[in-house]
């Protein structure tokens, strides 16, 4: 829990350097709101009222398929469990894969039918099976909210049909769907870049256009209903760099596309990815104070790569600053301290770092005897 609270603290830090000159300009898109992240330090490259509420429509199938990737990892469901289908699921409105009442469902169809065609019906039939009932699980949905930083998301139901108490943020999407290709990265690359499935006789194609114009795009999800507008949140590799964009309220299919297409062109086209530490790799090693062990092992839990305006990579500098005194018990994944980022001497970014093992509490006399220590420091 701690790694997971303090890797997504790092989404939402953004460069704040010095001189505004510096940083190229950031695209004009003609949506409500946007957000471009750079994945490898969770920089924030652009932005246009990332932190207005809005309804996420079939966005909120990102959290849906998040608590079914938890719950198989869990193992309380199964890839090849057949799911009953409810007339509860069967009736609901919107886009569908057409399962049919009375039917059971394989769970890996449901899940491509909830990614791939946007199945409204098909994520009823998951939360079923997952928390017996829709209404339990937009309560798991909103628990795994707050436990992923999303501090301005409500989730009333599993598909994102209009709700006036359901919404979200184009930040706090943008937590989740970094969450979801960090913690579930095999699922991720299997499903999300399908570009059409066929069930029931019925082929439907994935609605984001991206799979088809862009082929670094692997992902992610597209949403529309009349008060949300068209949405988009689009996930690109392009060499060792993930960027993530998200696109809330256009006009069109076609303009969410091209909005999306625009962001992720800015920030691989004047930005460069610079990597400073590799994954698990130990940054330093600090000080822990009552501990069975005297030190612990600090680092970041992926690939630590910031990105920086074209020709400013050689001026980068990165500072370690610890968290001092560092009381054990130490967890694995607990922020430990602040890795501060500086281009040409003026200030980039600050980013969390974190415990790379735990270090459990000394006995009694080990305590007592940095309490001592700890009188004189």
């Amino acid at each position: 829990m701690h790694k997971l609270k303090s890797f997504l603290i790092a989404l939402l830090c953004w460069p704040i350097l010095a001189s505004a000159q510096q940083l190229p300009t950031p695209p004009a898109l003609a949506a409500k709101s946007w957000l471009l992240i750079e994945s490898g330090s969770g920089q924030e490259l652009a932005a246009q009222a990332p932190d207005e509420r809005l309804e996420p429509a079939s966005l909120t199938k990102l959290m849906t398929a998040y608590l079914t990737f938890a719950a198989l990892k869990q193992g309380t469901l199964k890839i090849d469990q057949a799911v009953p289908v409810s007339e509860r699921a069967w009736k609901t409105g919107g886009s569908r894969m057409f399962i049919q009442v009375g039917t059971q469902v394989k769970v890996e169809d449901l899940i491509k039918g909830m990614i791939v065609q946007s199945g409204n019906d098909a994520c009823i039939a998951l939360a079923e099976a997952i928390a017996g009932g829709e209404e339990n699980f937009a309560q798991m949905m909103n628990r795994e909210a707050q436990r992923l930083g999303m501090k301005a998301s409500n989730f009333r139901n599993a598909t994102g049909l209009p709700d006036a108490q359901h919404y979200t943020t184009a930040r706090d999407l943008a937590l989740l769907a970094g969450a979801l290709i960090r913690d579930f990265p095999e699922e991720y690359s299997k499903y999300y870049s399908i570009k059409e499935f066929r069930y029931n006789n019925i082929t439907q194609p994935n609605r984001n256009r991206l799979l088809w114009i862009d082929p670094s795009v692997d992902g992610m999800k597209t949403g529309y209903t009349e008060a949300a507008g068209y949405c988009l949140i689009s996930s690109a590799k392009r060499g060792p760099r993930r960027l993530l964009s998200v696109v809330l309220g256009t006009a069109s299919d076609a303009h969410r596309a091209q909005e999306s297409l625009k962001l992720l062109n800015y920030g691989y086209q004047f930005y460069d990815a610079h990597q400073l530490y590799a994954k698990d790799q130990a940054v330093s090693s600090l000080k822990v104070w009552k501990g069975k062990e005297s030190t612990v092992k600090a680092g970041f839990p992926q690939d630590f790569i910031v990105a920086v305006p074209k020709g400013f990579g050689p001026k980068i500098k990165a500072e370690l600053v610890s968290l001092q005194p560092l009381l054990a018990p130490v967890a694995q994944g607990q922020v430990v301290g602040t890795m501060k980022v500086s281009i040409d001497g003026k200030p980039y970014g600050e980013y969390p770092v974190q415990a790379l093992e735990a270090v459990p509490v000394a006995g009694f006399f080990g305590r007592l005897l940095d309490t001592i220590r700890l009188w004189f420091n």
